[in-house]
């Protein structure tokens, strides 16, 4: 019997080839959409999902828009637990207008890259870097954008440091994995903080924020904890958080947008179910008298219903389908466009899921209301019906 069912569900599908295409073409395009909005609010979070559990972050109590002395550094590396510190402060300067962004970070030469592994540079140009007071260190990614090279000389407009600077490119570092970011540019804070002090010297001596590599992860907050109470009730105050508190409370800038986005995934789900059930509802009343000479052939109520919910999953499941194969391709032309603002864009096996049941869902919704009418119709009146 239900193979039966099945056979004529999708012969019942087919009747209006065209009708039947747009709608599954509509589900397609509503499953991708949903899956591509989900990839993209997954991969907000990525990049604190992938921080290294033994990296901490000290920043200014108040905000991250304070300073803090740079003195600081040689407290926290006496610190119990911590293993290596670094700092680093935002240059922010703009090159060329303000559509070639990327982000450009002074920091101290000699110890970053020790904290940051993943940042993979040949030693020969690290030497050439740390030797050159006015030398960079740029990321993979942002030398490819620009069509920059070893020894090009980069002029920046200065925003928050006053004046035009001109460095020289000394080195490329390469991500140790394909989820690290390429599109940094270093430049060397002694540099910056030398010819600040004659500029503005209430801005010299100071850093954005430590970075903290730690023995134990284990010892996370005890460390933090104690990094803090040795600058309490200071004029810097200092807040200590593990690396993924730190870049989730960037994402929680953007929280609204986020929610926002997922709501407009759901909404799109909703939209294509109301046509799926419009659909369902006009194929329901055309075979009106069908299924009526079915209950006088001796089916029962029962039948009609699962016929009327076979073709609506049945419908829903190849839109979702395709849809769900058209999601990878349409995601990596995605990412390949837009990688200057996603880390990783990768369609989980959860968002893959919740496309399967977004599927169902729009089958088993759009044939509820057409298989309860037609199953309560009386066969003299179904008879009668006019299609």
């Amino acid at each position: 019997m239900a193979s039966y069912v099945v056979r004529l569900a999708s012969k019942n599908m087919w009747r209006h080839r065209l009708r039947t295409g747009l709608t599954i073409a509509g589900i397609a395009v509503a499953i991708v959409s949903f899956g591509l909005l989900r990839t993209v609010v997954d991969s907000w979070y990525a990049g604190a999902e992938l921080s290294s559990s033994a990296r901490l972050i000290t920043r200014a109590e108040a905000s991250l828009s304070f300073s803090l002395p740079v003195t600081y550094g040689e407290r926290i590396r006496r610190v119990p637990g911590v293993k290596d510190v670094t700092w680093a402060i935002w240059f922010g300067g703009i090159y060329i207008d303000e559509k070639h962004f990327f982000p450009q970070f002074a920091v101290d030469a000699e110890t970053y890259f020790d904290v940051y592994p993943e940042f993979v540079v040949p030693p020969e140009q690290l030497a050439a870097f740390k030797r050159d007071r006015r030398g960079v260190i740029v990321g993979r990614k942002t030398m490819q954008k620009n069509g920059w090279k070893i020894g090009d000389q980069v002029p920046l407009k200065g925003t928050i440091y006053p004046g035009t600077w001109s460095f020289t490119i000394r080195g490329v570092y390469e991500g140790a994995d394909d989820k690290v970011d390429e599109g940094q540019f270093l430049l060397h804070w002694s540099y910056v903080n030398e010819k600040i002090k004659a500029l503005l010297p209430s801005l010299a001596d100071r850093v954005g924020v430590f970075v903290i590599n730690i023995k134990d992860p284990g010892e996370s907050a005890a460390v933090s904890a104690a990094i803090d109470s040795g600058f309490r009730n200071s004029l810097a105050e200092t807040r200590t958080e593990t690396q993924k508190a730190f870049q989730l409370g960037f994402i929680a800038m953007v929280d609204t947008i986020l929610i926002a986005i997922q709501t407009v995934a759901y909404v799109v789900i909703l939209i294509i179910m109301a046509v799926m059930a419009n659909t369902m509802a006009m194929a329901a009343r055309e075979r009106m008298r069908e299924y009526a000479t079915l209950k006088a052939l001796g089916f029962h109520d029962r039948f009609v219903s699962v016929l009327i919910l076979g073709e609506s999953l049945s419908m829903s499941l190849a839109g979702g389908l395709l849809g769900v194969a058209l999601t990878f391709p349409l995601a990596d032309a995605f990412f390949r466009a837009t990688r200057d603002l996603f880390l990783v864009f990768t369609v989980t096996p959860a968002t893959v899921a919740l496309q399967v049941a977004s599927s169902l869902l729009i089958g088993i919704c759009a044939a509820l209301a057409p298989a309860w009418n037609s199953s309560r119709v009386r066969i003299v009146d179904g008879l009668r019906a006019v299609t």
